[in-house]
């Protein structure tokens, strides 16, 4: 009884923490946006280079009205942890008799070395016949590093552009109006993900310029209209995460490594306790 007593109040601080951090690994909800609505009103243009890109925020739906053949440009932030996905809705012309025939559009995602990053799940490019009204498309990448080897194509925290374009159709079918949805998710993955390393500073294209400038530059980009700043070339920067650039600086890895820390003690403390031979007090002795 007097060992389960000692033993109670530990393991079930232990057990709390460790639950904490399982709930934190578990979690693949998307970041809620600020209203608590399902997306809140993003941009509503679109860039047409990497230099113009759009920037947007997580949770944010960003419209355009644009053409068919046009390539279409938007940036968004994506921190240590996260498994960003983004999905594209593209609404053709209401009248299917405008359309020639079939088309094939194509959504990529960039991180902010403008590597193209592979989609480990969703439907990246899809067909679409030509009485089609919309085609959805849908990419999510690997998650978010904080750290990695300079040969690897490993996803970096910083800023994340979107590419979407029709990659073929009929040459009579260029140029036909069409809107389009862009929507991101950043799903936190928890520290499971973390390494040991960590970047001086997350890939945000431009932002060596921008610390050292106040206002805008005097590139073509949207960035003031955005909430964002634009550098002295022109490039786009994305908005910060609401809560900061992590960059590897905390993870629920810690939890684990003090729980497992607590729960080795204990366990040693309890098996010393039932190990030891008990001590009997000794007889009396009597003299002769």
């Amino acid at each position: 009884m007097r060992i389960t007593a000692m033993l109670t109040g530990p393991l079930l601080t232990a057990a709390l923490l460790l639950g904490t951090a399982g709930g934190a690994v578990a979690d693949e909800t998307p970041t809620p946006t600020a209203d608590g609505s399902e997306s809140a009103a993003g941009p509503t243009e679109a860039g047409t280079s990497f230099r113009t890109a759009t920037a947007f925020r997580p949770g944010q739906r960003a419209t355009a009205e644009a053409s068919t053949g046009d390539y279409l440009y938007w940036v968004f932030p994506a921190d240590t942890g996260q498994r960003p996905t983004v999905t594209a809705t593209v609404t053709l012309p209401e009248s299917a008799a405008a359309r020639k025939g079939a088309a094939t559009w194509r959504v990529d995602v960039y991180d902010g070395l403008r590597r193209r990053q592979p989609c480990v799940n969703g439907a990246q490019t899809r067909a679409v016949a030509a009485d089609a009204d919309t085609v959805a498309l849908r990419c999510t990448l690997r998650t978010v590093r904080a750290w990695a080897e300079p040969w690897a194509n490993d996803p970096l925290p910083g800023s994340y552009y979107v590419r979407l374009t029709v990659v073929s159709a009929q040459e009579e079918d260029l140029g036909l109006p069409v809107r389009t949805e862009i929507e991101a998710s950043t799903a936190d993955r928890g520290g499971a993900y973390a390494v040991g390393g960590k970047l001086a500073a997350p890939l945000v294209p431009g932002v060596a310029d921008a610390s050292t400038e106040t206002g805008t530059g005097n590139g073509s980009g949207s960035g003031s209209a955005n909430g964002t700043d634009d550098g002295e070339d022109g490039t786009v920067l994305a908005s910060e995460p609401e809560d900061g650039w992590s960059s590897g600086r905390w993870t629920d890895r810690w939890i684990w490594t003090v729980a497992g820390g607590v729960l080795g003690a204990l366990a040693g403390v309890a098996g010393y306790t039932l190990a030891r031979p008990s001590r009997r007090p000794s007889a009396p002795s009597y003299g002769a």
